[in-house]
């Protein structure tokens, strides 16, 4: 009797376990059936727009690819995350610097950036100014600018409504390409003479029955090298295409010539007013002059900054009577190496001398001011000089912690000339640089 009991004890016993083990299969079955699975994140792509401000370079905003049409306002400023990586190969340690862009504004736009009431891809506006490094594309190393790679990966926070759903779990970490504003509006160019390759970028006018004058600017030290789009972008030398400056000239040519090297290449000491490049420079500008029929040839002008400035000087110095005005910027040709004789040559053209005192490469004192002074002595009548005490924002977007306004080195006097700050008074009335330019002809 006690025998058949244990036997139907054990019987129960494997019958309850049986029983747990079928329910908590089922329960876990259940589980898996009825909670939500881990979505794998959804790799998209993303562009970048890049703007050329006073200090150089930089990419204020990233547009993504959602995939799918969403409206206006379906997105904030929260919804994405950015991060940046920026690598420069030169580098002992290639990485410079990873971190988060701060977003400050985020809308539905098209695919070039464009603000639409309906559509497939995002902007995200970031922060960016002069000592925002995340958000530069240039690097400057061992005295050269060069273009680096900046790898983003913008995350999605915030689900994203549509017309029939929502949109999570986005990742834009494939590059789609770039815009790069005002840059993207020259074309490249590159030719040799006797074995100087020179490359350069240029900008043409709308083509009228109108002839046109042409602007040459000559980068500073470090912009030079093989790529024509450096000279563009690591200061705001694209400013000269842009409608304001062009409405002076009624549209002009924008021809920018770039060492392979840096100008002053071949001088020795402080300069002794020479250059490797000069041949070919003047080779280079007699070509594209010629190959471009509608260039008034009586209204060519030659301007750059500190390497781009001493270059200037040598060309009118060189050339007198070839170029109708000159606009030199922190020129480093030292005052004492130009003689009485290289003086007489360079009145003949008229230039505007723009530096600032607080320069601590270019000296004012015993580059521009002097020469300048001189110039005026020996009785030039067109000459005029923008001597500004320091160089800073006239933004009012960027300031000190004082509230003052953000100041730039003071070399970087050239952000004056860019944005037309340089003023004189003439017969009266106060004229800028571009619009002094714009009225020199060799024909006056």
């Amino acid at each position: 009797m006690l025998k058949g009991i244990k036997k139907h004890r054990k019987i129960i016993a494997v019958f309850v376990l049986a029983t747990i083990v079928v329910f908590s299969f089922g329960m876990v079955v259940f589980a898996e059936q009825t909670q939500p699975k881990q979505m794998q994140p959804k790799e998209t792509f993303y562009r970048t727009l890049t703007k050329i401000y006073d200090w150089g370079a930089a990419v204020p905003e990233v547009i993504i690819d959602l995939g799918q049409t969403v409206k206006q306002g379906a997105v904030s400023k929260d919804t994405f995350s950015v991060l940046v990586s920026r690598t420069d190969p030169r580098v002992p340690t290639p990485l410079l610097e990873s971190g988060y862009r701060t977003v400050i504004n985020a809308y539905v736009s098209d695919e070039n950036g464009n603000p639409v009431e309906a559509g497939q891809y995002v902007t995200l506006e970031m922060e960016i100014g002069p000592n925002v490094s995340l958000g530069s594309p240039l690097n400057y190393y061992n005295g050269r600018n060069e273009w680096i790679r900046c790898d983003y990966v913008i995350t999605q926070l915030k689900d994203i409504p549509f017309d029939s759903g929502t949109i999570s779990g986005l990742i834009a970490n494939k590059f789609a390409g770039g815009i790069r504003e005002l840059v993207d509006d020259f074309s490249i160019g590159k030719s040799t003479y006797n074995g100087i390759t020179l490359n350069y970028a240029y900008y043409a006018p709308a083509k009228d029955d109108q002839k046109h004058p042409l602007i040459i600017w000559l980068h500073g030290g470090g912009e030079g090298g093989v790529d024509a789009t450096i000279p563009l972008a690591a200061n705001k030398c694209v400013n000269l295409i842009t409608e304001e400056i062009q409405s002076y000239f009624g549209g002009a040519h924008v021809l920018v010539p770039q060492a392979p090297t840096f100008w002053m290449d071949g001088f020795t000491g402080t300069g002794d007013g020479t250059s490797i490049y000069e041949d070919a420079l003047m080779s280079l500008i007699k070509d594209y002059v010629s190959q471009n029929s509608d260039i008034d040839a009586n209204r060519i002008y030659i301007g750059g900054c500190s390497n781009g400035g001493y270059m200037t000087m040598i060309m009118i110095r060189d050339y007198p009577g070839y170029f109708a005005a000159a606009f030199p910027v922190c020129e480093p040709l030292h005052d004492k190496l130009i003689t009485n004789a290289d003086l007489r040559e360079i009145m003949k053209t008229p230039i505007w001398f723009t530096c600032a005192a607080t320069d601590p490469v270019v000296l004012p004192a015993i580059y521009a001011v002097p020469t300048y002074n001189r110039l005026l002595t020996a009785g030039a009548t067109n000459v005029h000089l923008s001597y500004f005490d320091k160089v800073i924002d006239t933004t009012g977007l960027y300031k000190k912690e004082d509230g003052t306004p953000y100041e730039y080195n003071g070399h970087w006097s050239w952000i004056y000339v860019y944005n037309n700050e340089c003023t004189t008074v003439i017969d009266g009335k106060i004229v800028s640089i571009m619009e002094w330019m714009a009225a020199q002809s060799l024909n006056k």
